[in-house]
């Protein structure tokens, strides 16, 4: 519903004509300045909200924008509570889930460092979600220089100041939002459903946690880890936080229509059928499956999963993940 909508195509000789939703209320930039440049924690958890929703679904779908900035979101209309619409996809690509794009492309005041560095997937969006944030909750970019060259050495050296006004009035939840989003690794850095649910913004008017591309990534990368490497995260998911807990939880019971306490594959397929329009069924093998059973909320509140397949799909399509093996999340 934040996407704006495309309505039709023309061409002639000399130009393609594309018709698209009608969007009066201008940009958010524009609201910004309108405001004296940054809004209150509650009016930024709307914008974010929108932001990142739309986000999430671009990159379940394999899209990665590239170009996320305030000039890139218009509102409907004048109304202060209207939707956010996302335009502009003129530099947006298809990524797959192990893939890396090389271009250097965006705007150099939301550039991630990563892009800079050629090596870059569905992180450098969050990244530029990270600077639309800071400048709506404190007025200012967080990297700035007179050149574009000196910004990409801010972007790629310099920390963002939470020294000045108005961080210390702000709370700690909201700073820790913006720092968890401008994470200069993009290992470390939220999804766009991870900052969804983020405890500075989970509970917003009822946000729904979108099915998240990361999980996928992870149960793959599990099925092909060592006996070794297995026990170790097995050790490792005793230390889990509350949030940590709370999104692999909701990211579990996004894949668990039934309520039953397992996935099959078709409850897989299912999921992402309903979240992506590009999943492909044309490597699912009808005789494949794969289990995934939870283990007892009481003992460490972890699904444990159970798979003996040979095909999986992370996002795009139906992806092989190997040999039976037993996974804890």
């Amino acid at each position: 519903k934040n996407l704006v909508q495309f309505y039709d195509a023309y061409e002639d000789n000399e130009n393609v004509y594309i018709v698209m939703e009608l969007c009066e209320g201008g940009e958010l930039l524009d609201r910004i300045l309108s405001r004296g440049g940054k809004y209150s924690e509650d009016d930024a958890k709307s914008v974010l909200v929108q932001i990142l929703n739309v986000v999430a679904f671009c990159h379940i779908q394999g899209v990665v924008h590239r170009d996320l900035k305030p000039e890139n979101f218009l509102f409907t209309s004048k109304d202060e509570n209207s939707q956010l619409k996302t335009i502009d996809f003129g530099l947006s690509d298809f990524v797959k889930p192990d893939e890396r794009l090389n271009d250097i492309v965006g705007s150099a005041y939301y550039v991630a460092p990563e892009v800079l560095h050629r090596c870059y997937s569905t992180e450098a969006d969050v990244w530029s979600i990270g600077v639309i944030a800071y400048i709506l909750l404190c007025g200012s970019r967080p990297f700035w220089a007179r050149t574009e060259s000196g910004i990409f050495r801010s972007v790629l050296k310099a920390d963002p100041s939470y020294n000045e006004a108005p961080w210390p009035s702000l709370t700690p939840e909201a700073m820790d939002f913006v720092k968890r989003l401008l994470s200069k690794d993009p290992r470390r850095r939220m999804t766009a459903a991870q900052a969804l649910g983020h405890p500075w913004i989970r509970n917003y008017n009822d946000i729904k946690m979108p099915l998240d591309v990361l999980i996928f990534r992870l149960i793959k990368a599990y099925i092909r880890s060592s006996s070794l490497r297995k026990a170790a995260l097995k050790a490792l998911s005793k230390t889990l936080t509350v949030d940590e807990l709370f999104y692999l939880k909701g990211q579990f019971s996004l894949l668990e229509p039934d309520r039953n306490g397992c996935i099959t594959l078709d409850n897989i397929r299912m999921g992402l059928n309903k979240r992506s329009h590009r999943c492909d069924e044309r490597n699912t093998s009808s005789g494949d499956s794969c289990l995934v059973e939870r283990s007892s909320v009481q003992k460490n509140g972890l699904p444990r999963v159970l798979c003996s397949c040979s095909k999986c799909s992370p996002a795009r399509s139906i992806r092989q993940m190997g040999a039976t093996c037993e996974i804890r999340l």
